[in-house]
């Protein structure tokens, strides 16, 4: 996958769910190596605004994502 541009947490779950399928792992897989929960995942994949940032990260870097920041 190439770098996106992520405005919303809709976005971003889509970008989650498509790199976790591009990998051919299930939710209960990434759930696992991230050390959170499967229902976690699930609402960060359908784009819950509201989730713990400390999942995310986790989350991403199960996936091999890189998140960065930068000024517009």
């Amino acid at each position: 996958m190439n770098q996106v541009s992520i405005h919303e947490a809709k976005q971003l779950g889509e970008f989650i769910r498509g790199r976790r399928r591009e990998l051919g792992l299930t939710q209960t897989e990434v759930a696992e190596v991230a050390n959170t929960n499967l229902r976690f995942l699930s609402e960060l994949e359908r784009g819950k605004p509201t989730v713990r940032l400390e999942n995310v990260l986790r989350v991403l870097a199960t996936l091999g994502i890189e998140l960065e920041a930068r000024v517009r």
